[in-house]
């Protein structure tokens, strides 16, 4: 089984792709698997208050990484010849070193910040403290095997997905 991992820091368009390669191939999504743990709490009102408060946060990765861990360690027993999992904190938790293959979505910061302030109503100050969370989108790229550019549109976007998943499927 090849596992790949699709990443990139908040507001990237990780979400565009996954929905482009789960036309054609399952795809698991790691922030459902934590959403799953987390019942019915208020997302928004965790999110300001993890995002200000680092022992907050730590704390509450401390509970959820290691459930999600286990859930895709159950995801890797199914007998499929590819499998993708979409996993926005892919190196922060240090799960990259659980898959064969990394496709990390990239997109320019302002664009991202603009996209975040728009999709979650937030103020810059808020947003900017979701994107500063993260390891820098450089590091990432430099760690990931795979990188697709989403600073255009979706057309863009798609093309470059479907190249990609032929280069993987050359693979199995």
């Amino acid at each position: 089984m090849l596992k790949v991992a699709i990443t990139g820091n908040i507001a990237s368009g990780k979400s565009l792709v996954e929905k482009i390669i789960a036309e054609s191939f399952p795809v698991y999504d790691a922030d459902k698997i934590a959403h799953k743990f987390l019942g019915n709490v208020d997302r928004k009102a965790l999110g300001a208050k993890v995002f200000r408060d680092p022992k907050a946060r730590k704390e509450l990765e401390e509970f959820i990484h290691p459930k999600v861990k286990e859930e895709i360690l159950e995801i890797f027993q199914k007998e499929e010849k590819i499998v993708f999992i979409s996993i926005p904190l892919l190196f922060e938790t240090g799960f990259d070193e659980m898959f064969d293959k990394i496709i990390f979505v990239a997109a320019d910061e302002n664009l991202r910040l603009d996209r975040l302030m728009k999709r979650n109503n937030l103020t810059k100050e808020e947003a900017l403290l979701r994107i500063n969370a993260q390891i820098p989108q450089e590091e990432k790229i430099k760690k990931s095997d795979f990188v697709i550019d989403n600073n255009s549109d979706l057309e863009n976007l798609e093309k470059q997905t479907s190249i990609l998943i032929t280069k993987l499927l050359s693979l199995v």
